[in-house]
């Protein structure tokens, strides 16, 4: 008979996990209408895709992430287009970030599946080129990703190291 395994808490379900992404999407929604003239349009940095990063180290991040971005989407977006493709994009950028193997390609999910994603209906809506709006997303993303997202990883995974405990575990 195998002996039991004591499980530790890092299930999507358990209550520190809950938390953690009940703080992710309540911040990702929060700083996302804070800066809605920069959130949302053709042309946009959404500060709070920094967090789209986190899964790489918190994969507990992932369901806060999608839950965030659909409230921000329902409240300032572009309707239901918005709600539904622009959350399912995050969620899928999350859920690909948490399989990378480094930090700087963890943020390259959240910039490519958004730029085309987001980009691809944003030109639908506003009449654009999608070359032009997927551009301007992807560059928005790269700012929020790559000088946001990966300090702010780089930040925790330091604390972690010296001696810090993982939010998430």
């Amino acid at each position: 008979m195998k002996p039991e395994r004591k499980m530790r808490d890092t299930s999507l379900f358990s209550v520190r996990s809950l938390a953690v992404s009940g703080l992710v999407a309540a911040v990702y929604a929060v700083v996302t209408l804070l800066f809605a003239p920069i959130s949302y349009g053709q042309v946009q940095v959404r500060i709070s895709e920094a967090l789209t990063v986190l899964p790489y180290i918190m994969p507990q991040a992932v369901p806060g992430l999608f839950i965030g971005c659909f409230i921000a989407n329902f409240i300032g977006g572009f309707g239901i287009p918005d709600v539904v493709m622009g959350s399912s994009a995050t969620l899928i950028a999350a859920l690909l970030t948490a399989r990378m193997p480094n930090v700087y390609l963890a943020a390259l999910p959240p910039v490519v599946v958004n730029m085309v994603v987001v980009g691809g209906y944003l030109s639908v809506i506003m009449d654009v080129p999608f070359p032009a709006c997927a551009m301007y997303v992807g560059l928005g993303q790269v700012a929020a990703c790559y000088f946001l997202g990966v300090p702010l990883v780089l930040l925790l995974q330091r604390r972690m190291k010296k001696g810090g405990k993982n939010p998430a575990r």
